[in-house]
């Protein structure tokens, strides 16, 4: 096998985000249902004799020691692998949303390049691997929706019903660290359960992140204003600008062309229909662990 083309790097939606507390390091202790959506970046990988890493962008321009090299090379360095891969990224999956954009790129290159050079690494043994990355790229190893605690290792399985999503990003970002950083952070919410979710997965929690948001980027309470106009209960993803809210399943089915369009936003925001996934397209290429 020289080349891998085509391989998906989807994005997820928090359906909820708890801060619980701060570990003494400073990383903050979360709750959250993280859900796999068909918005996806797409990856070309060929392999290459030498050990080199190079990365051609097929759209929007990435910086030049992104999460895709980075992770490439950390599986190298794990691994002993001496040979080397050119990866073509198409990104779709906009930046500073709270999508996971970079962190699924980075699972979705450890996942390929691992059936790509032949080594046979487990689940367990890239989501090692992967959380040396970043706390989010274990979810998009682990193979489906999840049920995150810590700081984002603890990830547990999560069942959820077939679901229409419209999501709305602003042209400005967020910087995670300005967030968690804020003072004004509610870092005290309680435990929730999987039982209390489950009763409501859709409707379930909030996001602490959001009130220092929309200080930090009022187009963030915008998007949630835009929603709110089509009926819909809108909620931010992640630390990042997206807002998101579920569609109900007749508008999704029959205005699903009309939808999205009739927010009335301005064209350098980014609005799109979307479904979740049933699991992580990658989930068979990756072997069992014993």
């Amino acid at each position: 096998m020289r080349a891998l083309y085509d391989v998906p790097a989807p994005a997820k939606l928090n359906l909820f985000l708890h801060i619980t507390g701060q570990r003494a390091d400073g990383y903050h202790l979360l709750q959250s249902a993280f859900m796999l959506i068909d918005w996806c970046d797409t990856l070309h990988l060929e392999r290459r004799p030498g050990g080199a890493i190079t990365r051609e962008d097929l759209g929007a321009a990435l910086p030049p020691d992104d999460l895709i090299v980075r992770s490439a090379r950390a599986l190298q360095q794990a691994t002993g692998c001496t040979q080397g891969a050119h990866i073509g990224v198409h990104k779709r999956i906009p930046a500073q949303a709270g999508m996971g954009g970079g962190s699924s790129d980075a699972a979705s290159t450890l996942i390929a390049l691992n059936r790509l050079w032949g080594l046979a690494l487990t689940r367990a043994q890239l989501m090692d691997i992967g959380l040396a990355l970043g706390a989010d790229v274990p979810f998009f190893l682990h193979g489906g929706h999840g049920w995150v605690e810590g700081i984002g290792e603890q990830i547990g399985p999560l069942q959820l019903p077939a679901a229409h999503f419209l999501v709305v990003k602003p042209p400005h970002g967020l910087d995670t660290g300005a967030i968690f950083g804020d003072p004004a952070l509610k870092r005290d919410s309680g435990h929730a359960t999987i039982s209390g979710f489950a009763a409501d997965p859709y409707g379930f929690g909030h996001n602490d992140l959001q009130p220092v948001a929309q200080r930090l980027c009022p187009q963030v309470a915008e998007g949630i204003g835009l929603l709110s106009q089509l009926s819909l209960q809108g909620k931010m993803t992640g630390s990042g600008s997206a807002v998101f809210a579920r569609v109900p399943q007749a508008d999704a089915l029959n205005k699903g062309a009309t939808l999205a369009t009739a927010l009335k936003v301005p064209a350098d925001w980014q609005v799109r229909l979307c479904s979740n996934l049933e699991q992580h397209p990658l989930v068979e290429w990756v072997p069992c662990d014993d």
